[in-house]
């Protein structure tokens, strides 16, 4: 079993994942929060310049640049950012490879950021490094979306273990019969409010039987 505490391992793991990720949109159990979700995030964006970090294989992609001026959908992975070109869209949409902990490479700014399914596997000691990484790439007035998986994923795939600064672990199998240990948290509203004081105003927390949706608005650019 390898576990994903290597970047090589990590993205050996979503490399193998690229092709059959979608399976997880998939499930009968989800399929309500999911059609609500889909609109509701969309609109969140509508007439918004969008970074999308770690856009995975697009699913989220594909309906946000529906209702957004334009997003930039990154991810380190090059297998993802081929299935989001398979996926087709809008010319409001352009990929690139960015590692999701090297946004600074990033030249212009934008107004509104959006991570789906992306915060759970950012470290606890990390988060507000990476919430500062990304607030550097945003316009005062940007509206920021992060939206993860509720505890109910646990039903599928229970946590395997824990390490001493709180971050969790499940084991998952794939396709080709290898187990990779993934780093997958489930923070609380108050943790993300701790995250992201400071960072911006607004916030709102809304959980649902399998997802949960937390956003904020950033007020002013940020001052190190």
């Amino acid at each position: 079993m390898d576990t994903a505490s290597s970047d090589s391992v990590i993205k050996r793991y979503y490399r193998e994942r690229a092709p059959v990720y979608d399976r997880v949109y998939r499930y009968p159990e989800r399929r309500q929060n999911l059609l609500y979700l889909e609109r509701h995030v969309a609109n969140q964006f509508a007439g918004r310049d969008v970074l999308e970090v770690a856009a995975g294989t697009g699913y989220w992609t594909q309906f946000i640049c529906r209702k957004a001026n334009s997003i930039l959908a990154t991810d380190v992975i090059v297998e993802a950012l081929a299935q989001i070109k398979l996926r087709g869209g809008t010319d409001t949409l352009s990929t690139r490879l960015v590692d999701a902990y090297s946004l600074d490479e990033l030249d212009q700014t934008y107004t509104g950021a959006f991570a789906g399914l992306w915060f759970s596997h950012v470290p606890v000691e990390r988060r507000r490094e990476w919430l500062i990484s990304l607030q550097r790439r945003l316009d005062p007035g940007a509206i920021v979306v992060l939206l993860d998986n509720s505890l109910a994923q646990c039903e599928r795939i229970p946590l395997s273990c824990s390490d001493e600064r709180g971050n969790t672990y499940q084991d998952r199998l794939t396709d080709s019969g290898e187990i990779y240990r993934v780093l997958k948290n489930f923070p609380t509203e108050k943790e993300l409010l701790e995250a992201t004081s400071g960072l911006g105003s607004g916030h709102r927390y809304q959980e649902l039987e399998h997802f949960w949706l937390f956003k904020y608005v950033v007020d002013s650019p940020l001052v190190q």
